[in-house]
């Protein structure tokens, strides 16, 4: 099972948060940007863009920040964070 949490922050408090789960056969790499495109959709964004920050930030801790930097929409909160809870 694998399961990703998704949090919008803004003013440091959570506006919202949803958890994608995947029990597919697909790479790690896959279910992360499905898990993605899921939370996207579902909290009616664009697919924020993966800057070298990002990449790096997610490979040492499995949870990473997408700032207004990363999407090409305009957003109405502070960040996006993902972070992967579990994994097997």
């Amino acid at each position: 099972m694998f399961r990703l949490w998704a949090k919008e922050f803004k003013d440091n408090r959570m506006l919202r948060d949803t958890v994608v789960c995947d029990d597919t056969n697909d790479t790690r790499t896959h279910k992360i940007f499905n898990a993605l495109d899921t939370v996207c959709y579902e909290f009616d964004l664009s697919k924020p863009i993966w800057l070298d920050n990002t990449v790096s930030e997610f490979q040492r801790h499995a949870k990473a920040r997408f700032y207004e930097d990363n999407f090409v929409d305009s957003i109405d909160f502070d960040y996006l964070e993902i972070q992967v809870i579990e994994e097997n």
